[in-house]
Order: C-alpha cells, then structure tokens, then sequence
C-alpha cells in the first residue's frame, strides 16, 4: 500500500532524539501542527506548508522536519527500495540544474549500511531522471540544493524532502564550542523539563556555574525573549524546493523577527554564567552576540568554590540554578569531581536557599554528592550515553539553619556546611585516620614517603590507597558480580568524598585506578598519556614514578625491604635485576647502604622499551654511570640462555603471567619457576645469592629446588608496617649454592 500526499493536505515528520518524542509532540501542537502518530526519535503530523515552516523556525527540540512523499509497506530489498524510490515524480520537486543529496536511516535484512541505503534510493532518482529524457541530477553531498530524506525502518519506507537542510539543533550561533557541549535542542529539552518557560514568564532568574560556551544560557534566553531559535539560520532546506512558497516564509520571518525585536526589549529575567576557563567564556560570549541576545546574559570568569548570588539579584527573589557538570567519563576524573559536585550542594544552600536546581549528568550517583534529594528525574540521551536531568529543591534559609528561628535572616558570612556522612563512609574516614596514627612512628623513623596507607581494611570499601608524597593513588578492586554495581559506585563515591578532608590533600592530586585480573602485559599497558611523573625519594635513591599513565606506577611499594636488602648485599659486587621493570631495585644496589659503597657494576634485563628509558632515567637522576650499569631490551628467558658473565647477586622478580608477542613464549610462574631459577643459578657465582620473589599468591616453590640449591624463604621478614596485613602479597627467597 501506497500513501502519497500533495502539498495542501500535507504529512510531515519531525525527527528529535530519543526521548523527546512527548514533548516535541506538545510543541507541534503549540505551533498549530497536529501530531498524529510518536515513533522512535520522531513524530509525524500533518497540516499546511506554513505549519511545516513555522516548526523549520520555532522549533526548539526538532533535528529535522521532513515533506513527506510517500509512504510503502513490505520495502526489504535494494531493488524494492530503488524501484520506490524511481516511482516518484522527481522533477515536480527539484529544479533542472539544482544539486542533491540523499540521507538514508535505518535498516533491513538485505540493506545493512546507510550508504549503500542512499546509494540506492540516488539510484532511483537517477532512473526515473533517465526514463523521462531528462539530464542526470548532480550529487552534491556537503551543500545540495536539495536534500532527500529517506528512512526504513520494519519493511515501511518514507521518503520526503528535507525542509531543514542542515540539523535544526544547530542554530548558527554557536562556532566555538567549550568542552564536550550541549547540543542546543538537548539544551532547550532540559530547560523544558527543569520549568523554566513558566519561570521566565514570572519573572525568574537562571544561573549556570559551570556554563562551558553557554548553550544553556543562551537557549534560556530565546526562550525568555520568545525569539526563534532558528531565527538568524542561513539557509533552510526548503529554499531549494520547488514546492517552496517563498511569500509565506517572508511573512513568517517578519512575524518571528518583530516578536524577538519587542521579546528583548520586554525580558526582565537576568541570566548569569560562570566558568573558570577562559576560552570557555571567550566562546559563549561569541555565541551570545550571534545568537542575538549578548546583553541578557551576564558572563565572569569563577570556580565553582567561589559561587555566590548575583549582587544584582534582588532580595527574596528565586529562580533557576542550572548546569550540566563534567560526568567522569574516565575513572581518573572521579576524585576531582566527587569534591566537585559536593561543592556544587554546598553553594547551592549557601547562596540560593529556596532556588530549584536542576542538573544533568550521566552519573547520578554523582548527583547524589551535591547532598540534595532529587524530587523528580527524568532520563535523557546525551550523544550516547544515557543521562538524567534531577531536580532538586533546595532548602529555605531557615530549613537549612536547624539554629536559627523560623524568620531569621541567612548568615552569608557563615561557611556552608557539607552534607553528614553515611555511617560507612564515616567508619571510613574513622579507619584512615587510626591508619596513618598506626604508621606515624614507622614513617619518622624510616623517612618513607611513599606507603600503603589502607587496602581494604574494611570489605564495603575495596580499595587500595597508596600515598606518593604529597599525592594519593588509589587502586579499586573490582568489585564481583555479586555486588551490585550501583552500590559499588556508591561506596567509591563515599571514599573519594572522604579523602581529601581526611588526609588533607587537594582532589586533583588524587588518581584512581580500577585494578583487575589482567592477562599478558596489560598491566604494563599505557592508559593514558599525562607525562605526568614527579620525583620520590626511597633511602638513598630517587626515583621517577607516574600515577596516571599505567596500571603500575614505576614502584612496587611492597618490595621496599627487599630493595633495602639487595642495597646491602650488593656492596662492591657484580649485580644482575631480572625482569627489571623502571630498575628502582638497580639504582638500590647501585647506591649502596652508603656513600661509595654500592655494586661494582650492575646489568638490568627487560622487554619493554618504554621501561627501559624509565630505569635509564632513574640512573640519571642519581647520576649513576651507565658504562658501569648497563641496561639490556631483551627476553629474561633467552638472555640467560646466550648471555656470558657471572654475577654475585641477582635479582629475580618476573611477572606472575605473561603471554606478550615480544616474547618466544608465554610466562606462567608457578609452570616455568624451575626452569628460571636454574637459568638464573648458572649466572650465579660461587658464593653469590639469588634472590627469587613472584606476587603469585598461591605460589609454592618446587620441591626439587631445595634439593638442588639452599633456600631460604624470607618472605615473612620481607613486608614493612604499611603491608603487614597483606603477608600473601609477594614471596621471597634467598637460593644459594651449596657448598660442597
């Protein structure tokens, strides 16, 4: 069945992203449209060409609207599709000359790809061209005259043209755009749903704190001075239309133009942005002179901390606190935007009691930070991730001031209180505290500045919590399929929240990890690609390490005695680290206990360049002489097998599992300890100790080393204060030869 229409009794569809589809609907219905049926990201109506256009102009939430053609049932194969789309009178619709494109959606068993999709349908086009003695329309793809619209979607195709030409979300002011930006239809629906449109007719001022290039703030203000969005647009798809009725668009657009111009003279509503970015501002001031409206938005340079009600606001008066906050898309972004979105709350009750505050984030639980009780949600797409708009209330003066009478006055002089902890998070912060009172005498004593301060001590909160200096690095177990997810990421939340008061260190100085088995080398794998190394001081060495870039940081706290050990066996002899990863164990040995009393010379053996340059650093910077300590990019396994030389100490720590492509062949250590320990033995001068150390929980040596050589397990004696919890963490042992 075949449904066409003609311009006078026309069927038109409106596409939108998903989840706007109702409230689009209503807006059709405001701008005298008639919806009559709401799809997926879409709704159709019908009506007359100036219905059509005035959606093309007013349409705050529409991507595209679309004249539609035709409509047939049981499309399903590229030759059905062409064969539609040639069935079409093409030349009532496209000017002799004119250039088109073809924008193909959806999908069947035998049309798997939108191109080839559009390639079809163009297909047809041409056909129909060719069957009339007509010249072949030119394709034109970035900047057609005309632009058709075809989408099959369950066997039923719709073909139309374009009347909005490039996406309606794009209203032509915005250029430069801030960090990850609202799309402006996106913008303008969480506007819709926070009930702004009734708050601007009231009156009602809006802030954003966090406003990036403005596209709230700007869509906030066509909606206070009811101008068109779509107002100050350079083309529509229509104009290329042979159906075009040019008259009418002019009396629309001198309509719309008058009411914008009468719009900003009559709005009264004030509009207030802040970011502490330069560009960002720089940005959304541009977009605001584009979009119109430059002076109904007042725009400074501010962090969130500093967050205070407009001192051109007047007394009692509430309005609309409003932003879409970073996400923490990356785990790492999480410590910064825990305090982030607290501060957030904080303010709020602080300078805007009584104000409603909506936020959209893709993170909810973050939401949840902000210490204030969402009273409606409502989820939304944001590109692809799935979001939320929360509403929230924030308390009157004297509801948030339990100490003050009903009428008295808010203290702004006072300092805003955060919202109390949970009864865990607060066992938490109890737990870290009692922590670092337990390692304080240790840590004066020993100089040590980089330590385990906490590994989950408490099940709820899996967490391993490692202080550099003055930064923290913390490692999140992955919590088992047991655990509910939602919960984890709660608890997370709660300790990130807690981490910055407790142990006094600022938000961005904390990186968070997720730890998890890995396979092969991924726990060598670069994750991000920061630089951002600093310098810590173990004993006597320095050394480089990196918080944010890999799994591991360049330090394996846990072995710090057994780098103190092999820095006083290794006093004026020959020195072999295997598997050396940065080789802080090297620059041990090296040093020495004491000045000038270090290993004569010394060999460092890895795979792995990036590694290699780390431990080749590490020798710079205590100004070690790499003639004398050499480093070596090669397979442990083989170097032992071809390599000469003899060495009275040797360090052998391997990985517990290793499949890398680099290698001849997989590492298991429990499968292959044997074999690396005879290897490594035959390197071992007479006298010399191997020392053999794995993080193989469940290890046990083979049985037939202690008959061969002398061993000694060391592990007990091998883990300081900060790892004593853990005594599976690693195994340690000394192998000597025997004396015969």
């Amino acid at each position: 069945m075949t449904e066409r229409q003609s311009a006078k009794a026309a069927s038109f569809l409106a596409t939108c992203p998903k989840g706007l589809e109702g409230l689009l609907s209503d807006e059709l219905s405001a701008l005298g449209a008639t919806p009559v049926k709401t799809t997926v990201a879409g709704v159709h109506f019908e009506g007359e060409l100036v219905a059509a256009y005035r959606a093309c102009l007013w349409s705050r939430l529409a991507n595209r609207v679309v004249f539609c053609l035709l409509r047939e049932e049981g499309v399903e194969t590229p030759e059905q599709l062409r064969d539609v789309s040639a069935s079409i009178d093409w030349a009532s619709q496209l000017r002799p000359g004119a250039t088109l494109a073809v924008d193909f959606h959806g999908r069947s068993d035998a049309i798997r790809h939108t191109r080839f999709g559009a390639q079809t349908v163009k297909d047809g086009v041409v056909q129909r061209f060719a069957a009339e003695g007509r010249p072949r329309p030119v394709v034109d793809p970035e900047a057609p005259d005309l632009r058709i619209y075809s989408l099959l979607h369950r066997g039923r195709l719709t073909i139309g043209i374009d009347l909005s030409g490039e996406s309606l979300h794009r209203r032509g002011y915005r250029r430069g755009a801030g960090h990850a930006p609202l799309k402006e239809n996106l913008a303008a629906a969480l506007l819709i749903r926070a009930g702004w449109p009734d708050m601007a007719r009231q009156g009602a001022a809006l802030v954003d704190p966090l406003c990036g290039a403005g596209t709230l703030l700007i869509e906030a203000a066509l909606m206070a001075a009811d101008m068109a969005p779509n107002l100050h647009r350079e083309r529509f798809g229509f104009e290329g239309w042979v159906g075009h009725d040019a008259a009418c668009w002019r009396e629309l657009k001198r309509e719309a133009e008058a009411r914008a111009s009468i719009g900003r003279k009559r709005c009264r509503n004030q509009l207030f942005g802040a970011d502490r970015s330069p560009p960002a501002l720089e940005a959304a001031k541009a977009n605001a002179m584009r979009a119109g409206i430059p002076a109904l938005i007042e725009l400074k340079g501010a962090a969130l901390g500093e967050l205070e009600r407009p001192a051109e606001l007047p007394e009692g008066q509430h309005g609309l606190l409003m932003t879409n906050p970073p996400y923490g898309e990356r785990l790492g972004e999480l410590p910064e935007l825990v305090e982030l979105y607290g501060q957030l709350g904080e303010r709020a009750r602080h300078a805007f009691p009584g104000w409603r505050l909506a936020l959209f984030t893709a993170n909810p639980d973050l939401g949840h930070r902000t210490g204030l009780r969402a009273h409606k949600q409502y989820s939304l797409k944001n590109g692809p991730l799935d979001a939320r708009l929360l509403l929230m209330q924030v308390p009157d003066a004297a509801e948030s001031s339990p100490a003050s009478g009903k009428d008295a006055a808010p203290d702004k002089s006072a300092a805003p209180a955060r919202p109390a902890r949970s009864e865990g998070a607060q066992m938490f912060a109890n737990r870290l505290h009692k922590n670092r009172k337990r390692l304080k005498k240790w840590l004066k004593r020993s100089g040590e500045s980089c330590y385990r301060l906490y590994d989950a001590d408490m099940p709820e909160y899996a967490l391993a919590i490692d202080i550099y200096a003055d930064r923290v690095h913390v490692q999140e177990y992955a919590p088992p399929r047991s655990v509910n997810a939602d919960q984890a990421q709660k608890r997370l939340h709660e300790a990130l929240g807690v981490m910055p008061e407790v142990l006094g260190v600022d938000p961005g100085r904390i990186v968070i990890k997720r730890r998890q088995r890995q396979s092969g080398r991924a726990q060598y794998e670069k994750q991000a690609a920061s630089g951002e190394r600093f310098e810590v001081q173990e004993g006597r060495a320095r050394l480089w390490v990196n918080l944010r870039d890999y799994l591991d940081t360049g330090l394996f706290l846990d072995h710090r005695p057994v780098r103190r050990m092999l820095a006083e066996m290794a006093e004026g002899k020959r020195f072999l680290n295997l598997f050396c990863y940065t080789a802080a164990a090297s620059v041990q040995a090296a040093l020495g206990k004491e000045q000038g009393r270090g290993a004569s010379d010394s060999v460092s053996v890895d795979l792995s360049n990036t590694y290699l340059d780390w431990a080749r650093d590490n020798f710079s910077l205590n100004r070690l002489d790499p003639a004398r300590h050499r480093v070596v990019r090669d397979d442990c396994l083989h170097w032992l097998e071809t390599a000469g030389g003899m060495f009275d100490v040797i360090f052998l720590d391997p990985p517990t599992f290793s499949n890398s492509k680099k290698m001849a062949e997989s590492l298991d250590i429990q499968r292959d300890h044997g074999r690396l320990v005879r290897l490594a033995m035959a390197r071992l001068a007479s006298g010399g100790t191997l020392v053999f150390s794995n993080n193989q929980r469940r290890f046990k040596l083979d049985a037939d080393l202690a008959a061969s050589f002398d061993v000694q397990d060391i592990s007990a004696q091998t883990f300081d204060p900060d790892f004593q919890r853990r005594p599976d963490l690693h195994h340690c042992f000394l192998i000597r030869h025997l004396e015969v």
